[in-house]
């Protein structure tokens, strides 16, 4: 209900694309720290980074540890955020036909709208699975898809009204929620077990649970690598938090913002993880199967059926947190879940406006660029809705949030930092990059699987990954050296039909 009063109260200020993307380009670096940490510890975050603790032990905290050095590298140097701040650009693509051509950037805005929207896929069942694991509800009824709807309606609401500005705030005020919630949780996972307790029994039952990097641990070097290549990429590129970066107000106040985070990004990741730990220690040797736990919520109908993993942290939290910290700690998850929803849906609905139908459209009014924003934003809402219920696969969530995203970060961090750092990048060399870059999706699991059965091998998302990576990096390099751009054009200065310095000046009144 607050967030939905944000939006309304702020609705008023959202009258320009810069106001309603990119909050003005006014944002401070504390409110920035706060807004990006808020947005990416999201209840998925929650969620996946639990179930990678719950079946790789303390091994998966190398996940949370590499993007917290990832983020403090490009803190400390400014890589790509730091240029691209200075570009005074609302989107990534816009950067592509700004350095590159139109051509790049329509190209760039679908390969990155369907990676997006495809990663933010699973989000509503994944959020409504923690709601019925630690409230108890029936998983096999109708509460998943109508918890589903309900938290979609809520989001739509106020990301529809109030554009950037209310993400802002609202990120804001969830951050403040959710930091209390994540601090007490810990404290009573800790008080119910036992550290000494925790550490022995993953010893005990979790063979390699320490080690990331054992050929038979639930990870290995390839997933270690790309896990590398991935915090560096997606830190520097992925659009959400690009758009915070865009929304500050100067290139040395997204140094801070990044610098600061560093230490937020590492704690969103590890502390979920060590939740998911808890709750293998406490259901597997605690309690047990026969507290019905096992045949409740783990496992599909069938004998042998795998567990789903999922379900382990909110079914853990809701058996040992007291009756009155549990709604506390679900609203601050809701809150978690809607400061990754609004910032998300705003995101991708931003990209298909500005960097599709605006430059095919030609000249677009401001306000037509708004309202065919919300517009997207409702359909892209109804399609992850449709895509939680139906999507079924026995990747980690992690895993397959990974092998999406992919199929944009690879091909755009090759593209932006070649283009920010190397004259001779030319449009040909980034769209063959970002092509090559998206075929990453094939190490989806539905795809993967297919593709393994075909050549009987058995690959992995992370191996797929690495390769998309080096055939980004190949054909960028080859096709900008081949097919360079004539001298001639000025890549300084956008198209007549985007939107321009000035035009921004004007409604920004920078």
């Amino acid at each position: 209900m607050i967030s939905v009063v944000i939006g309304l109260l702020v609705n008023r200020y959202a009258k320009s694309m810069a106001a309603y993307i990119g909050a003005g380009r006014s944002v401070g670096t504390w409110l920035g720290i706060a807004t990006m940490t808020g947005t990416e510890l999201g209840l998925v975050t929650v969620m996946y980074n639990a179930e990678a603790g719950y079946k790789g032990g303390f091994a998966s905290f190398h996940i949370g540890l590499i993007f917290g050095i990832m983020v403090l590298i490009i803190g400390l140097t400014g890589f790509i955020v730091a240029p691209l701040r200075r570009e005074r650009v609302l989107t990534i693509p816009e950067y592509y036909e700004k350095r590159y051509n139109r051509t790049a950037r329509i190209l760039g805005g679908v390969i990155l709208a369907i990676a997006g929207i495809l990663n933010m896929g699973v989000f509503l069942s994944v959020g409504s699975k923690f709601l019925v694991g630690i409230t108890g509800l029936n998983p096999d009824a109708m509460a998943v898809p109508i918890v589903m709807t309900v938290l979609l309606v809520i989001v739509l609401v106020y990301t529809v009204l109030g554009g950037m500005i209310s993400v802002i705030i609202t990120d804001f005020v969830q951050f403040v929620v959710l930091s209390f919630g994540v601090v007490i949780t810990t404290l009573l996972a800790i008080g119910e077990l036992g550290m000494d307790e925790i550490v022995k029994s993953v010893e005990a039952n979790m063979e390699n649970g320490f080690d990331p990097v054992a050929a038979d641990s639930q990870f290995g070097v390839s997933y270690l690598t790309f896990t590398v290549m991935m915090g560096l990429m997606t830190c520097a590129v992925w659009p959400t938090m690009v758009s915070r970066a865009l929304a500050m107000e100067s290139d040395t106040a997204v140094k801070r913002q990044y610098t600061w985070s560093s230490i937020s990004f590492a704690m969103r990741m590890v502390i979920p993880a060590f939740w998911g730990i808890c709750a293998f220690v406490y259901i597997h040797h605690t309690v047990g199967s026969a507290d019905g736990l096992m045949a409740e919520y783990f496992l599909d109908s069938g004998e042998g059926a795998k567990p789903d993993g999922a379900y382990a942290m909110p079914v853990f939290l809701g058996r040992i947190l007291p009756i009155g910290l549990i709604g506390i700690i679900t609203a601050a998850m809701i809150a978690a879940f809607m400061s990754t929803h609004d910032s998300y849906l705003l995101c991708w609905s931003s990209v298909l406006v500005q960097d599709v139908v605006a430059p095919i459209k030609g000249e677009m009014s401001t306000k037509d660029r708004i309202s065919y924003t919300r517009v997207f934003i409702v359909l892209i809402g109804i399609f992850v809705w449709a895509w939680g219920l139906f999507y079924e696969g026995d990747d980690l969530i992690w895993d397959y949030l990974a092998a999406t995203g992919a199929m944009y970060f690879t091909g755009a961090a090759v593209v932006l930092g070649g283009g920010l750092y190397w004259k001779r990048a030319s449009s040909a060399g980034a769209i063959a990059g970002l092509i090559c870059g998206a075929s990453a999706v094939l190490g989806v699991e539905v795809i993967r699987g297919k593709i393994n059965d075909v050549l009987g091998t058995q690959f992995n998302h992370a191996e797929f990954g690495l390769c998309s990576i080096g055939f980004s990096i190949l054909a960028f390099v080859v096709f900008s050296l081949l097919i360079p751009d004539n001298p001639s054009p000025d890549h300084s200065a956008l198209d007549a039909d985007a939107i321009s310095d000035n035009q921004l000046s004007e409604q920004t009144g920078d």
